[in-house]
């Protein structure tokens, strides 16, 4: 979710251009989003497909590739590279995830900075280039373990850097063990979750109404003591 002003973003995150892009309420995987990179000493706006395309890839993945795991970065051949040479940030102003809730659709909920504050997200980047010759821009969000306050909603969450942190992932002369220990969960007071309707399931709907609360109604089968919820190995859902 991407809804504060372009200017906003731009004086917050220092690129040198000047886009002017529409407020977003529900982004999927496939989807142009922006990340921030660093180019020449400067930070640069580039919008990209969410989905990386490995750049060793002959053709685009079935499997989308919207994140990466953390733990795993620097190991991963999808993902090594990028961590070494083309490490991002993605704004954001919120993202959606999904919890089970008796028998009935998952609930979504939706996760924003308790003070409403845009942030960023850890991101890599990629190119791809077609058979054709032509090049594909592309990204994954870097996810790490819940904190304690979307532990509750999903077991992953993506790593959210701290500002005074955003140059040092960005700069490729970062050694990678110092870029990799900014790979943490947030702390625990700084997002809240509230759940909202499941409109937000069908990408087509995006408005400001996905953004209102939801009622979650008591499921009368759910058992007294809920059973110890098994890993979700799906791709994470974001924005």
């Amino acid at each position: 979710m991407i809804t504060s002003a372009p200017e906003a973003m731009r004086q917050l995150f220092d690129w040198f251009e000047k886009p002017n892009f529409p407020p977003r309420h529900n982004i999927a995987p496939t989807q142009p989003v922006p990340i921030v990179l660093r180019d020449g000493g400067k930070r640069r706006f580039l919008l990209v497909r969410w989905g990386l395309i490995p750049s060793w890839a002959k053709e685009v993945p079935a499997s989308l590739l919207i994140n990466a795991r953390a733990e795993t970065i620097a190991e991963k051949p999808s993902f090594r590279g990028p961590f070494r040479h083309r490490r991002a940030l993605m704004p954001a102003d919120g993202f959606y995830e999904w919890k089970a809730e008796g028998k009935g659709p998952k609930q979504p909920w939706l996760i924003r900075r308790v003070d409403r504050a845009p942030f960023a997200m850890a991101a890599l980047w990629e190119t791809w280039a077609t058979a054709e010759g032509s090049e594909i821009d592309s990204c994954a969000i870097v996810t790490c373990e819940a904190n304690a306050t979307l532990a509750p909603i999903h077991h992953r969450m993506p790593v959210i850097l701290d500002e005074k942190d955003w140059e040092k992932w960005l700069d490729p002369a970062t050694p990678l063990k110092e870029a990799q220990a900014l790979l943490r969960p947030a702390p625990d007071d700084l997002l809240d979750a509230q759940p909202v309707s499941t409109r937000i399931n069908r990408v087509a709907n995006d408005d400001a109404t996905l953004l209102e609360p939801a009622t979650i109604e008591p499921d009368p089968e759910k058992p007294a003591r809920p059973k110890k919820a098994e890993p979700d190995t799906r791709q994470m859902g974001l924005f």
